[in-house]
């Protein structure tokens, strides 16, 4: 049995007539009438009553008819589904981000995803940025939204954001005092600090700049800025993170002499996933 008969014995089952039936599909009543018999021959079954003035389907025939028609409305989802898979449109995304993304690039991104590509489904998982990389070398997540650097020879990555870290200190602190503050006047004082499990490039740079008196770390931006509004200390963050507290902290701007924060986008080098390129592109232009 052939696509083609299941077709040719559609249109007939429509047309209830071979002549109209034949000029639909293009082709000649009598090879027409040749694979309809053909057709009933292989299934052993009379699918139409018919003589020279008339063509009725049998019981068998309207059976066949609705079974053929979900068949075929099957195979052109299929053929849709497909098509739309291969060019991004369709499909399943699994996307890693850190949490400070929530308050930089991601929303944005995300929004702009979800409206062009409504069918596609995001499966979002907050993680670390070592946690990431592991994840998509054991292939758990496609995309990974993170803080670079990234050293690994399976995984591309590119830079997508940029911004200066500024300064997070409690209200009423005495750096507040000060007209201009510099990093020597930092060293007084305990920080708060965001742990090297989940940014090690910071953590270090900040070590390296003023070596701070470490009065906690913390997983999360969130959690060392609420510390900071709690009077636990004072902490260097992402510029994208002061709209956090901002009843109970002060954010300070040291003209430059902080690390810039750096947002990446990671994948496996081997990944070739239409939805994935869609996803890294919309973010490059984000």
């Amino acid at each position: 049995m052939e696509l083609r008969q299941l077709q040719y014995f559609l249109t007939v089952a429509e047309e209830l007539n071979f002549s109209r039936a034949a000029e639909r599909l293009r082709i000649t009543q009598p090879p027409l009438s040749l694979q309809i018999q053909n057709l009933e021959k292989e299934l052993g079954v009379l699918l139409f009553y018919r003589n020279n003035r008339h063509v009725e389907l049998t019981d068998a025939g309207k059976v066949f008819q609705d079974e053929v028609r979900k068949i075929l409305d099957q195979l052109h989802r299929a053929v849709e589904n497909t098509k739309r898979t291969h060019h991004g449109e369709i499909g399943k995304l699994r996307v890693g981000f850190v949490g400070s993304a929530t308050y930089d690039i991601l929303p944005a991104v995300l929004r702009e995803f979800r409206r062009s590509y409504p069918d596609v489904q995001v499966h979002l998982l907050e993680l670390s940025t070592p946690a990431q990389i592991e994840a998509l070398r054991q292939e758990e997540i496609d995309v990974g939204v993170l803080r670079p650097p990234v050293e690994d020879e399976l995984l591309c990555t590119e830079i997508v954001s940029i911004s200066p870290c500024v300064l997070a200190v409690p209200k009423q602190h005495p750096l507040l005092e000060r007209k201009n503050v510099s990093l020597t006047d930092l060293r007084p004082y305990p920080f708060v600090m965001l742990s090297p499990k989940t940014w090690a490039g910071l953590y270090h740079e900040i070590l390296e700049l003023c070596n701070p008196i470490i009065q906690q770390e913390a997983l999360e931006f969130q959690t060392v800025i609420g510390l900071v509004a709690a009077g636990l200390g004072i902490a260097v963050v992402p510029q994208s993170a002061m709209n956090l507290h901002t009843q109970d902290v002060v954010y300070l701007d040291l003209n430059d002499q902080l690390p810039v924060a750096s947002m990446g986008v990671s994948w496996r080098r081997n990944n070739q996933s239409p939805l994935v390129k869609t996803f890294i592109k919309m973010i490059e232009e984000a």
